[in-house]
């Protein structure tokens, strides 16, 4: 039997809450392919993995290639992930998905070819250290501000991923007794500065009288969420309670950022995910502002840049995972 001849091109899918990202890259890691489509938010796993599947055979198409002739597809899930089977449990910013799903096969079985499936943010973390703000550096904090706040770690030239959960920075307390969480505790990084936490208590000050225009920008634009697009024209046309909700997230991801580095000590943090994308140059001088304020080591504060990568970090990492 004649064996399958596999190309050196790779792909990478970017799963995230409200937004799939596939790739395909080349032997060097030049994206020669992409596509982009909304996470869908009814169907369940099976509608998501449907999507992914979707959107890589369009970022093949688009690069020339099928995708059962690329040597393999990684992906970045949020959630909690099974390395060793693909399986994604527990993906709280994603509906409908707390049970074990078998990502990686169904996804397998649709591309027809093998998937290796990593969390999202350390991936995305990862492709940082090897292809962007974190190259040269030996420790490397990733802070992904997005749907949720997602850390990862570079310790010592290797990722850390603890017995599975490390870096999950958006769930560092910040405020004792503080807002709920989605995740359930309260006063956690993420329940001022995840974007779906934000949304939510926007909704609750428009239900307690406060005026915003931040709601009807976003049926102008038809979106089903207040997206990191929706936050920005909403700053752009000086929105008093966009304002107060982002200088709060500001506030939060400051003090977070702070408490982890004088944990561990990086040699740099990375500033990434779609709001920080969205906001780095914007406010990452405001955000650099609190932490360095909260640091233990006044005089020896950490690099501190915005992803280099851009949109492309995430299904970067996730194609290096095939590398």
């Amino acid at each position: 039997m004649t064996p399958i001849r596999r190309s050196p091109k790779r792909g990478g899918i970017d799963l995230g809450g409200t937004k799939i990202q596939a790739i395909v890259v080349d032997a060097q890691n030049t994206v020669i392919g992409q596509a982009r489509c909304p996470t869908p938010h009814d169907g369940g796993p099976e509608a998501v993995a449907d999507a992914m599947a979707a959107a890589l055979r369009e970022a093949g198409s688009s690069a020339g290639v099928e995708p059962s002739s690329l040597r393999g597809v990684g992906v970045g899930s949020p959630g909690e992930v099974d390395a060793a089977t693909g399986a994604v449990s527990n993906a709280k910013n994603l509906p409908a998905w707390t049970e074990s799903f078998p990502l990686g096969t169904k996804l397998s079985g649709a591309l027809g070819t093998r998937v290796a499936v990593g969390n999202d943010v350390g991936v995305a973390t990862h492709a940082e250290y090897e292809l962007g703000a974190g190259r040269g550096h030996d420790s490397v904090l990733g802070v992904f501000w997005g749907t949720g706040v997602g850390g990862g770690l570079i310790l010592g030239g290797k990722q850390w991923h603890g017995r599975g959960s490390a870096g999950e920075i958006g769930h560092m307390v910040v405020k004792r007794d503080g807002a709920r969480c989605p995740c359930g505790n309260h006063g956690c990084m993420e329940a001022y500065a995840g974007r779906s936490a934000m949304e939510s208590e926007a909704r609750r000050r428009v239900e307690d009288g406060e005026h915003t225009d931040l709601f009807k920008l976003m049926a102008k634009h038809g979106k089903p969420r207040l997206t990191s697009g929706i936050w920005e024209r909403a700053l752009d046309h000086g929105d008093k309670l966009a304002e107060q909700l982002i200088a709060r997230a500001v506030k939060a991801l400051g003090a977070g950022i702070a408490s982890a580095v004088n944990l561990l000590d990086p040699e740099i943090v990375i500033l990434g995910g779609g709001l920080g994308v969205r906001f780095g140059e914007r406010l990452s001088p405001e955000i650099r502002r609190h932490m360095e304020k909260n640091l233990f080591d006044h005089e020896h504060p950490p690099e501190f840049e915005v992803a280099a990568l851009g949109d492309f970090g995430g299904a970067l990492g996730a194609a290096l995972l095939v590398a």
